[in-house]
Formats: structure tokens, sequence, C-alpha cells
């Protein structure tokens, strides 16, 4: 299928300043997120940025980027400027890939996409909980979904909550629970990834700090591609980047 990826990009961060243009083995974060996902079989793949130096270091490796507003409360408000700057149809696949991805599966995001239907608008992906501190690690976001793999709730608490296992213990999972980590990529139907930005926020969105409930509070179906196990991580802080900087 045909899609579109879109990178959110913004030079502040807190933890690792200048995180976008962060060298791994001579290229700058940014431009690797940009070649992973070009691997995905994308149609175009365009970097959003609301800061002239991303703007330079795109240019300079020949990765397509679109200044936006600095103003955007968040990376999908981003994105839906530049999906309607692209002038994209209402029913082109768009996916968010976050800038700070580099080691982000390329078949991933393809499987992602390719959840996006007429009556499906969005569209994420998650992976099996095996370590009993993630479930109850706040960081750590559960999804259920259901029967048709279809989003029931997000959640930062341990959901499903095993009753009777977790009366037992809750140093180890038990044998007969399967909970699912939310992993953060994104797809939408470009006339849904429009729209986003015009529904309110709501209640358990600002509850939970989760951007996603909003649709769900709102009545939008969002599909979730499983994989079998975890991918690899991103980068959030020194650690990770000295990680992510020894695999280049």
């Amino acid at each position: 299928m045909s899609f579109s990826v879109i990178i959110p990009a913004r030079l502040a961060s807190t933890r690792l300043p200048n995180k976008p243009l962060a060298d791994l083995g001579g290229k700058p974060m940014v431009v690797r997120v940009a070649e992973r996902a070009a691997q995905s079989g994308a149609g175009r793949v365009v970097v959003a940025t609301d800061h002239a130096d991303i703007v330079a270091a795109c240019e300079q490796h020949g990765v397509a980027v679109q200044m936006t507003r600095s103003d955007h409360p968040s990376g999908t408000d981003r994105i839906a400027e530049v999906a309607a700057a692209l002038g994209l149809a209402p029913d082109a696949v768009v996916v968010n890939v976050q800038g700070d991805e580099p080691l982000i599966d390329p078949a991933l995001i393809a499987a992602t996409a390719a959840c996006i239907s007429q009556t499906v608008p969005m569209a994420t992906a998650a992976h099996p909980i095996t370590e009993a501190a993630e479930v109850f690690n706040p960081n750590v976001v559960k999804v259920v979904l259901d029967r048709t793999g279809r989003a029931l709730y997000f959640s930062r608490a341990a959901i499903p909550w095993h009753r009777d296992g977790f009366a037992r213990t809750t140093a180890d999972l038990p044998s007969d629970y399967a909970p699912l980590r939310h992993i953060g990529l994104y797809a939408y139907s470009n006339a849904f990834l429009q729209a986003y930005p015009q529904l309110t926020a709501s209640p358990l969105e600002q509850l939970e700090a989760l951007e996603q409930l909003r649709v769900l509070w709102h009545g939008y179906p969002i599909a979730v591609h499983v994989i079998a196990s975890a991918p690899a991580g991103g980068v959030d802080t020194p650690e990770d980047l000295a990680r992510v900087r020894q695999f280049f």
C-alpha cells in the first residue's frame, strides 16, 4: 500500500539538548530516522520541524523537510500541518515516526500503516510484556484489545488486572497473563489526521497523560498491530544515546 511518513522533530529537549542533531556515526539522529523510514516502502518521508538548524541538517543530507509553526501542542498537530501542506488526499495514509527512533524497524512502520482502512482511521502497535516490573511501571503504557485487535483502553496502570494471579504474587507474571505494552508509533488516514486537532481533550487523556485516549473517548477505533517482542528502544536519556551510538 502507499503511505507517507512524517517525522516530527523539535530541537528542545529537557534531558538531551539538541537531541535530533545528536551525531550517530557521522549523521544527525533525525537523518538516521529518516533513512530507516525510507526503507519501509513509504512513498515519501518528510521531517516536520520548527527549527532552522534541523532544516539545515536535513537539507545537507538530502532529506525532505518542512518548516512548521512553533506553537503546536503535540507532534500529531505538527504532522497534520505538514500533511495539509503536502496536499495529501483525504484517504492517504500518514505514519508518525518519532524523531528519536533511529533503530525503528521499517517493517513495523509498513505493518502499522497497513492497518488503516475505511472504517479504522488510526493504528498503532504493541508487544507482549514479559517482566513483572514493567507491568507496574507507570512509564510503561499498557493497552488492552478487543477480539478484532482494536484498542479498548490504554493506561499507565496494570491492565488487565489479574485478580487471582496478583492476589498470590506480583513478583512474577502468572503463566496465563499476557499484557501488552504500547509502542509509540501511529498511522492515520489523512482525513482523520486533519480532524484530530479539532477534537477536544478528554478527561481520561488528562488523567493518564496519554494523548491517544482522546481518540477513544470521541468514539474512533484504533487498530493495534502486535509484534512478538520488544523493538529496539529509542533515545530518551544519555544512556540511550550511548547505546545507539555503539550500534552505528
